[in-house]
């Protein structure tokens, strides 16, 4: 009776890891094409109307999905209390506007494989801002490999820009929008457990809507848009999958849990970022690319994976 039941306790730990993990990864894949599209879109869109406009489109589908949910069940979808307001716009200058606006204009100067390698910190820094934000006290080696990650990158796009210690403008970009992202990320993933997954996002949309609609008129009146079709389904797909949908599964995954483990699931995101710079754009990807993702993520992965197995001292 003893054995059954203890089995029966480990199938029903293991199931909800499981999941969390499969929702972790559907949000990843979406997320994967993210800036292959956004290199798509800025050839006939401003970089401040996509990073804009995507969260105004989506703001709207946000808006559109807490109606419905609170007309169906009333009082199923809590406005959220002032402290969780704070934290929320933690979440919106993270995924809703500085990420997709930083990546946007980075994105009109260098190639989608080459952001990809930079973006590919994100795993790392997302586990340095969650072991802050929880207080924690990992292993120096956690803070070797973060620290060995971010070197990758900084030397892969240096190399990259004609020599060591040259960062372009687009490159210090990236790296802000990987900071942002990560806050947004570390964040998200806490309130989901509070507030429900889609809810979260949700509720930063609307937050951040005001101003994303300031930024997509003053965008418009700038440049006003001219775009392919190919361009307008691009962001489409920024607006509606990766800055909406793909964080329906992205936070349900991180509520489940454990935050640790199934923020791992980001590490294949450069190498699909990669295939489809490749695929999509028929962008040559060079030996010191793909060297330098996986540098970045083999150190990545390692900081993550530290932090996973390290032990509490008493």
């Amino acid at each position: 009776m003893t054995e059954q039941s203890s089995a029966t306790l480990r199938e029903a730990t293991v199931l909800p890891r499981l999941a969390g993990l499969g929702w972790g990864l559907l949000g990843i894949v979406a997320f994967s094409f993210t800036l292959p599209f956004t290199r798509v879109a800025v050839g006939g869109l401003s970089p401040l109307f996509i990073g804009s406009g995507r969260a105004v489109v989506a703001a709207a589908l946000a808006v559109i999905a807490l109606s419905i949910a609170h007309r169906r069940r009333p009082g199923s979808v809590p406005v959220p209390s002032p402290r969780q307001w704070a934290r929320l716009a933690i979440v919106a200058a993270g995924v809703v506007v500085g990420f997709p606006l930083l990546t946007s204009f980075a994105l009109t100067s260098v190639p989608a494989s080459h952001a990809v390698v930079v973006i590919g910190l994100l795993p790392a820094a997302t586990a340095v801002l969650a072991v802050l934000r929880g207080k924690e006290r990992p292993a120096v080696s956690f803070w070797v490999f973060a620290s060995l990650g971010a070197v990758a990158a900084m030397t892969f796009a240096s190399l990259q820009n004609g020599g060591l210690g040259e960062l372009h403008e687009a490159d210090l970009l990236l790296f802000l929008a990987v900071v942002l992202c990560a806050m947004g990320y570390a964040e998200g993933g806490l309130l989901a457990r509070e507030l429900g997954a889609w809810q979260t996002v949700s509720w930063a949309l609307v937050l951040a809507a005001p101003l994303m609609i300031v930024a997509t008129i003053v965008a418009v009146v700038q440049q006003p848009p001219a775009a392919a079709p190919v361009e307008w389904a691009a962001f489409a797909y920024l607006a509606v999958v990766s800055m909406f949908l793909g964080f329906f599964a992205w936070y349900r995954g991180l509520a489940i849990g454990p935050i640790a483990q199934v923020s791992q699931v980001q590490l294949v995101q450069p190498v699909l970022g990669i295939l489809w710079s490749a695929v999509l754009l028929h962008e040559r990807i060079g030996m010191p690319t793909l060297l330098g993702g996986l540098a970045v993520i083999a150190c990545a992965g390692l900081a993550v994976r530290t932090r996973l197995t390290r032990k509490d001292t008493p």
